[in-house]
């Protein structure tokens, strides 16, 4: 019988051919956990926004995958000890890192399931297949915990300069069409290096490292915490928190028995069992489209409207300002709406509300990315640039918003 070739190639727009290097991985990749990544896009609802930015999960985990094979060989090739299992495990934890991720990303992170981040989700599917698996998955846990003992392996999965961070902000960069958040991820692998089993940076590469923490804080303004991708996700969680407030009449318009049952319960910390993991599992971004097409021909005007809103774009209108939202514009909004619409108070806070976002590239305060000079010295990224704004990007900004009708007609 024909064994399957499972050493496959797969073409990535970013870096070229990416190598799927073993059977686990191969397998792992097959399994329906993470081909539902294909269904999840990374960013979210940034495609109204940026129409090209419409890739998945999927693409970013494969990215990763190959960054990291690249950090290992680099780190490797000067030295460092690194075993053919703590090899494996660390390519197995980026792969998954956010397979824990539910429809639309970000957007509804604690909206299906309350108070549970994707990180939590992840180790719940990466513990769910590590039975599968036979146990071969239990070192790649202890990494994505970071509870191993090399340091490193767990930086170069999550840090403030781990692969994820690599790939996503020049994948990004590249689908959004925006040339400010394209790093050189290549030069940034090749001067890492491993000091006292802590991750650094090569002196001669500190000009890549504040090209990196600019691209970032420039990603954010500009792509992520943009306005109008602000606005459409935060009519998105209040569709679906409407949609739990009338779920009684949804069950015969909603045929999907996952979405339903999220709607139905509230799933937090306290009662997600293995059949809340199940049927998380079973959730995607068409689930919601799909749901979304149904709901804009529903009798309640709150679900109806809002669905309108997101599928044909056309939102609310967002200001965002640099100081507090005045209570008494929200009011005067809030009453402009009730009026318009010819509904209750509560109704029209799904139309009228304000919040915040904030922005912060580099958290000098946790841990450090660190400059290694020649001379064996170790300094901060922030105390070593000679970059005057560099410090800055080390300081929360913070921005406001309010989020109204753009008409009252």
């Amino acid at each position: 019988m024909n064994q399957r070739n499972k050493l496959k190639i797969i073409n990535d727009p970013i870096y070229g051919f990416i190598t799927i290097p073993n059977a686990l991985i191969f397998d792992l990749i097959e399994h329906p956990y993470f081909q539902r990544l294909r269904r999840i896009t990374q960013m979210g609802l940034s495609h109204l926004v940026y129409p090209g930015a419409n890739h998945t999960r999927f693409h970013h985990a494969l990215g990763c995958l190959h960054l990291m094979k690249k950090a290992l060989d680099i780190l490797k090739s000067k030295n460092v000890e690194i075993s053919e299992q703590e090899e494996q495990a660390v390519l197995i934890a980026i792969l998954l890192h956010d397979i824990g991720h539910g429809p639309f990303s970000h957007a509804l992170e604690h909206s299906i399931v309350s108070g549970l981040s994707h990180e939590y989700l992840s180790l719940e599917f990466m513990n769910k297949l590590n039975a599968e698996f036979d146990g071969q998955l239990s070192l790649a846990i202890k990494m994505f915990r970071g509870d191993y003992s090399k340091k490193f392996l767990c930086q170069l999965v999550s840090s403030q300069l781990d692969v994820d961070r690599l790939d996503y902000l020049k994948r990004d960069s590249f689908y959004t069409g925006v040339a400010e958040g394209n790093i050189n991820s290549e030069r940034l692998i090749n001067m890492l290096n491993v000091v006292d089993d802590e991750l650094v940076v090569e002196e001669k590469g500190i000009y890549s490292i504040e090209k990196f923490l600019v691209a970032r804080r420039l990603m954010y303004w500009q792509v992520y915490l943009h306005k109008t991708s602000l606005c459409a996700e935060q009519i998105l969680i209040r569709l679906l928190l409407r949609a739990n407030e009338i779920c009684n009449t949804l069950k015969t318009s909603l045929k999907n028995s996952s979405l339903l049952y999220f709607i139905q319960h509230k799933i937090d910390i306290e009662n997600f069992d293995e059949t809340s993991l199940e049927l998380f599992s079973k959730l995607d971004d068409y689930d919601i489209i799909s749901s979304l097409k149904v709901w804009q021909h529903h009798d309640d005007f709150v679900l109806s409207k809002l669905s309108q809103m997101i599928l044909n774009r056309d939102l609310l209108k967002i200001k965002l300002k640099n100081e507090p939202i005045d209570p008494s514009k929200v009011e005067k909004h809030r009453e402009k709406t009730q009026n318009a619409f010819n509904i209750s108070e509560a109704e029209a806070s799904y139309f009228v509300f304000d919040g915040s976002v904030s922005n912060l590239a580099y958290q000098a305060d946790k841990e450090h990315i660190n400059i290694w000079y020649k001379n064996g010295k170790i300094k901060d990224v922030s105390s070593a640039s000679d970059q005057l704004n560099l410090k800055a990007l080390s300081k929360t900004v913070m921005k406001y918003y309010i989020c109204y009708p753009k008409s009252y007609n």
